[in-house]
C-alpha cells in the first residue's frame, strides 16, 4: 500500500484532549478503510506565519499512514467538514521516516539548549562576537561640541530666502 505523511492544524483554543480525540477519530477512519497509522506525533501549539480564520496559533499533528488512497480521501473530506481543523496536507512518500520527525528533533534540540543554559546574543558577555554598546565608538551625542556643523560653514541668512521673495 502507498505511504503518506499527513499533517493537520487544529484551532488554538481546542484543548489537547480535543486534539487527541480528533486524531483518534481520523485514525479510526483509516483503520476502517484498510489502512494503518504507524506513527502519531503531536507537535504542540505553534505560531502561524499568517492568520487562518482569525487564529494566530494552531495545534500541529502529524500522522504516518500506510493505507489506500480511499482512506486519505475520506479523512481529508472529514477535515474539510470539521470546524476544528484549519488546514491539512498529505504527501505521498517512498518510505516512512523511522524515529522522531525533524520537528520533534528540533524540539529536543531546543530543550537541550535551554537545559544547558546556552543561549543567544544575551549570554555572550565580554567574550566578544556579540553586539556591543556604543561606548566602543564614543557617544553619538558629542557631535554638538564642534559647533561649526562638522567643519561646514553655517548658512548665510540671505541664502535661506527663496529668489522669488527677494524681488
Amino acid at each position: 500500500m502507498p505511504l503518506y505523511e499527513h499533517v493537520f492544524l487544529s484551532r488554538q483554543d481546542a484543548s489537547a484532549q480535543q486534539v487527541e480525540e480528533l486524531t483518534a477519530q481520523f485514525k479510526g477512519v483509516i483503520e476502517q478503510l484498510g489502512g494503518k497509522v504507524t506513527k502519531v506525533e503531536q507537535w504542540g501549539v505553534k505560531t502561524l506565519s499568517y492568520r487562518l480564520r482569525k487564529n494566530r496559533k494552531a495545534h500541529f499533528t502529524m500522522l504516518n499512514i500506510d493505507g489506500p488512497a480511499a482512506a486519505i480521501n475520506e479523512i481529508e473530506r472529514q477535515e474539510r467538514l470539521n470546524e476544528e481543523v484549519l488546514r491539512y496536507i498529505t504527501v505521498r512518500v517512498e518510505e516512512l521516516e523511522e524515529g522522531p520527525s525533524a520537528m520533534m528533533r528540533k524540539v529536543d534540540r531546543d530543550r537541550e539548549r535551554d537545559e544547558r543554559g546556552g543561549g543567544g546574543f544575551r549570554d555572550r558577555g565580554d567574550r566578544g562576537g556579540g553586539f556591543r554598546d556604543r561606548g566602543d565608538r564614543g557617544d553619538r551625542g558629542d557631535r554638538g561640541d564642534r559647533g561649526d556643523r562638522g567643519g561646514r560653514p553655517p548658512r548665510d541668512e540671505a541664502s535661506d530666502e527663496s529668489p522669488a521673495t527677494e524681488a
